[in-house]
């Protein structure tokens, strides 16, 4: 049985767990004045009155009575006074949110940018941080604060707003409630004073409160609001399979056709800007379209893209079936047809259209009208090629149907004319496997013929004697094309298959390849011989150095535009061939995006120029790009992580011998100290002129003994064997301490006490605060010449207790104060200061294991100031009583 003393204890795994992160509600408007802070502070008098811990952390009245009276009753934390230019500004006091942990607080005014020397420049920052900590919030902004609407806001308004805040705030926020109100409304509010000041409000009338700002600001409101719950819809529909199409949005679905490609593509780009919907163009790719057709579509799908259409390519015989699953699949309710696609292959089939209204009647069709036809399309018939109908067979055929005559002859009067019309069938189905439907229509044709020449009486001539003949023949027409017509189609349809298969299998085959990958030159290698196997292309691949500047991978025969490849490079979009950017280009140039950032370009060069036109090719040759940057964002980060432990093996060897050399130098420095010492004392007493040289010894001995003891102390610090011993402690008490520890180090300096009497007890580590400011006030008077004071203060300053060492040295070296703090770091790194630089750093770790925070700045009249700011804790309750004591 396992024993009870092993088991896991099950608040400590509870607790152990991470924090659910808190709710934002934002109260969401068009413009100032309509009642967004109203509505919230009703909403969070309702929560009070629910038993829910409501506190109020940042809310501006503006001196509105009414929505004065919603704060009766709620919890208004004090604002945090911050310095500024001479003067004190109120700020929104974070700290006392997060000590205080209520469970709603409200923080009007998210746009709102904090005054310098806040923890966030932002107050987005500040509830996206409460948020993290569990808290629920509740705040409100206008939608001219939205950073992707500020250009157009300002468009409309001729106001530059200034404060904004990201879109992904507003799209992660739990809930958003609009609170609107029409633009007369707030005219009127406006007018009676309840939303500025009279002058103030007289010269918003004029400006930003005009009746058409209004109407335009809140019709950007609803619509913004709008999208983030299509977004939501869809997001929801992702999870159903196969549901029908929502008519909550319009979205536009294109379905090309032949002829009217151009024509088809400028109608539904006109309808979807009109309606403001997102728009599709798809063809679907039966199997039957020439060379030329097929590149006709394909320009108008990369025309459409360019549109700002989102593009795909739809192989297979049943084209209803494939657009309706499309269109539900994205949710697209108006279909848009064009009148040459609409019209049936064969006289007895429905319409697209008719088929569409069977499969799925919730959608909506709107024929197009026909554009004219271009010259190109309609300058004479020309010979289609195998495979897609074209380039050879047709000799083949020829021959073969002559071939198989000649062979049925000697069996004329042998077999019966039906069975030789099978064998003329089966000739048909070959010539369509083997060659395509063009071919095959040739054999049918012309097996009809010989059939009539050779074997139908009277022989020798195409004259019929039994007019049933002429069913027979006009079946076996018909039979031989139709046949030829399914049998091409599908080897059509079965090719593109293959090649997507074969495309998903080069995809595999690379990224398995990639997984083992441990150099750039290996990433190269391996994307050149894919995109070489599946696309007969050659590849260039660039990579930016320490300087960021692009280099080619060696061995890479390609001559590339290197201008080219850095504008890819910076602007991280597609470049060259079949792109908006130099599409005249002989190759393509794609950014190697990953998630962190642009790891290179990527340079491909097809021999067919219409490969990238086929969108198959083009995304095949865009996944190669994506597994190439994840690829070398992973060797980036192997290399990372390879120096990172070799900086962490490096740091624990420095400390393991650091303490060790520490507690060896520690017992014989003790020793010398106290002989000197006795020394000195012996000296003193007898009036020795050799007293001096003593008194330098023992200043000397005790200086390395302080060395040695930071040492020892880092080491055990950073090795986690920190055990806080807190009480409750004068400040007087604690700096009287450090200054004795000192001894003679600070008689060079007058000291300067200012230890406010109101100034709270401290709650810490008696020995480690005595530690941390000796550490403080030996590099004060290091750094400061001979004769010049030192002040040491103590107060309490919003919510926190401060202890400042001032000196007036030279001052902090230029760069960030931070860095002083880090372990063997000095101000110079070169000077005649003795020192290794582990005081501050021995500090900081201090500072951090008692929740406080310790900075460095420059004094306005010279020096540095370090200051340890440590949390305000409430005392103790005392369990007797002042006033009657005996």
């Amino acid at each position: 049985m396992m024993d009870d003393d092993l088991r896991p204890d099950p608040d400590a795994l509870l607790a152990a767990l991470p924090a659910p992160r808190g709710k934002l509600k934002l109260f969401f408007g068009a413009a100032p004045g309509v009642g967004k802070t109203y509505a919230m502070l009703a909403e969070a008098q309702e929560k009070r009155a629910a038993g829910l811990d409501v506190v109020v952390g940042w809310v501006d009245t503006h001196g509105r009575a009414e929505t004065e009276a919603l704060l009766a009753g709620l919890d208004v934390l004090p604002r945090k006074q911050i310095a500024y230019r001479g003067k004190q500004v109120a700020e929104f006091d974070i700290d006392a949110v997060l000590a205080r942990r209520p469970a709603l607080v409200v923080v009007d005014e998210l746009p709102h940018s904090n005054a310098p020397g806040s923890r966030h420049p932002k107050r987005w920052q500040d509830v996206d941080e409460l948020l993290a900590a569990g808290i629920d919030v509740y705040s409100a902004m206008n939608v001219q604060h939205l950073d992707s609407l500020n250009d157009v806001v300002s468009g409309v308004t001729g106001v530059a707003v200034a404060e904004t805040v990201p879109d992904h705030v507003f799209d992660r926020a739990s809930e958003v409630r609009l609170v609107d109100l029409p633009p007369d409304d707030l005219l009127l509010r406006l007018a009676a004073g309840k939303v500025y000041l009279p002058e103030v409000a007289e010269r918003a009338a004029g400006h930003f409160f005009r009746k058409g700002n209004l109407i335009a600001l809140r019709e950007l409101a609803l619509r913004r609001l709008a999208d983030r719950v299509d977004g939501q819809m869809r997001a929801q529909r992702e999870v159903q399979s196969r549901a029908p199409v929502w008519a909550t949005s319009l979205g536009v679905l294109l379905v090309l056709g032949h002829g009217d490609e151009d024509s088809a593509v400028r109608q539904a780009a006109r309808l979807a800007r009109a309606l403001s919907a997102p728009w599709h163009a798809v063809w679907v790719d039966r199997g039957h379209a020439g060379a030329a057709a097929r590149s006709s579509v394909l320009a108008a799908l990369a025309q459409a893209a360019e549109q700002g259409a989102h593009t795909l390519v739809l192989a297979g015989p049943a084209p209803a079936s494939l657009i309706a699953d499309y269109a539900r699949r994205h949710n697209l309710s108006l279909l848009a047809l064009s009148q040459r696609g609409n019209r049936p292959r064969w006289f007895w089939r429905a319409s697209l259209q008719q088929q569409l209204a069977q499969r799925a009647p919730e959608l909506n069709c709107l024929i197009l009208a026909a554009g004219e036809r271009r010259p190109a399309a309609t300058a004479g018939w020309r010979w289609p090629r195998a495979g897609a109908g074209g380039g050879g067979g047709w000799w083949q055929t020829t021959l073969a149907s002559l071939a198989l005559t000649a062979a049925m002859l000697p069996l004329r009067g042998v077999l019966d004319a039906a069975n030789l019309v099978m064998l003329y069938l089966l000739l048909v189905l070959l010539a369509a496997v083997r060659y395509g439907r063009a071919p095959a229509a040739w054999a049918a044709v012309l097996s009809v013929a010989l059939f009539d020449f050779f074997f139908v009486a009277p022989h020798w001539s195409f004259a019929v004697s039994d007019i049933q003949y002429l069913i027979t023949f006009a079946v076996m027409l018909t039979v031989g094309l139709v046949a030829g017509q399914l049998v091409a189609s599908q080897r059509q349809s079965a090719a593109q298959a293959g090649q997507r298969e074969a495309h998903t299998r080069y995809l595999y085959e690379m990224a398995r390849e990639l997984g083992s990958a441990l150099m750039p030159e290996q990433v190269g290698e391996i994307t050149g011989r894919f995109l070489q196997a599946s696309l007969n292309a050659q590849i260039s691949l660039w990579l930016p150095d320490a300087e960021e500047q692009l280099e080619a991978l060696p061995d890479t025969p390609l001559a590339v535009d290197a201008a080219l490849v850095r504008w890819c490079f910076d602007h991280q979009q597609a470049a060259g061939q079949g792109t908006h950017t130099l599409p005249d280009a002989a190759q393509l140039y794609l950014p190697l995006q990953a998630p962190m950032r642009t790891r290179g370009v990527l340079v491909v060069a097809v021999p067919d120029v219409l490969a990238l036109a086929d969108p198959d090719n083009r995304r095949l040759c865009e996944a190669v790009a994506a597994l190439a940057a994840q690829t070398l964002e992973r060797l980036h980060y192997i290399e990372v992580a390879q120096q990172t432990l070799l900086s962490m093996e490096s740091e624990r060897l420095r400390h393991s011998l650091l303490a060790a050399l520490s507690h060896d130098l520690r017992t014989p420095l003790t020793a010398l100290s106290g002989n000197a010492e006795t020394l000195l004392l012996a000296l003193q007493r007898g009036g020795r002129a050799e007293q001096e040289q003593a008194a330098l010894l023992l200043a000397q001995s005790q200086r390395i003994t302080r060395l040695v003891t930071n040492l020892l102390e880092m080491a055990r610090l950073q090795a986690g064997g920190v055990t806080l011993h807190q009480d409750w402690l004068p400040a007087d008490e604690v700096i009287g301490t450090a200054i004795a520890a000192l001894g003679n180090t600070l008689d060079a300096h007058p000291l300067q006490l200012d230890i406010d009497p109101a100034c709270p007890m401290l709650y810490g580590d008696a020995i480690l605060l005595e530690r941390l400011l000796v550490n403080l006030l030996e590099n004060a008077a290091k750094y400061s010449p001979a004769g010049s004071p030192i002040r040491i203060s103590a107060a309490a300053e919003d919510g926190r207790i401060l202890l400042r060492v001032a000196d007036r040295g030279p001052g902090l070296p230029p760069g960030d104060p931070a860095r002083l703090f880090d372990a063997f770091s000095r101000g110079e790194r070169e000077s005649a200061i003795s020192g290794v630089g582990l005081g501050l750093a021995i500090c900081r770790t201090i500072a951090d294991v008692h929740g406080a925070r310790l900075s460095a700045a420059n004094r306005h009249d010279g020096g540095a100031c370090f200051t340890l700011s440590l949390p305000l804790r409430p005392p103790p309750a005392l369990d007797f009583d002042l006033e009657n004591l005996p």
